[in-house]
């Protein structure tokens, strides 16, 4: 099973240790699933990883570089875009996660997880990949 995660969900996993996260972290460890990102999302990642997550937890460049460096560990690489990805996909009303549906499908991905509203309002769409939240990816998996 091929996933991409939004930025979220890289912060729930990396960060938060949020459980809703359980499941996928378990679908790859079992080798029953492999994450995909792209420079781009990878550079959201980045930018995010230095925000002030307040009392929740804040990162420090230590931390920052640990967390980037567990995520390039758990996602292969997406090297170029798919061929035609822009006529092949709706357009998102927020423009800055446009990123996420086109590494979904330049990674041939069968799941793109998400908590973002903009993408999930695309889940009904015909796409070639289901957008899910990270709940519906436990039922799903």
């Amino acid at each position: 099973m091929r996933l991409v995660l939004d930025t979220n969900v890289w912060l729930d996993w990396l960060v938060f240790d949020d459980p809703s996260i359980a499941p996928i972290k378990a679908a790859v460890a079992a080798k029953q699933a492999e994450v995909f990102i792209d420079a781009a999302c990878e550079a959201e990642l980045e930018r995010a990883l230095a925000y002030d997550f307040g009392r929740k937890r804040t990162l420090d460049a230590a931390g920052r570089d640990a967390c980037l460096a567990l995520c390039r560990r758990v996602a292969r690489r997406i090297d170029s875009p798919a061929p035609g990805a822009g006529a092949q996909l709706p357009a998102c009303r927020d423009p800055d996660d446009q990123k996420f549906l086109e590494a979904a499908l330049a990674a041939r991905a069968e799941f793109l997880v998400t908590k973002d509203r903009a993408l999930l309002d695309l889940a009904r769409r015909a796409l070639p990949f289901r957008i899910l939240t990270p709940g519906d990816f436990a039922g799903a998996g």
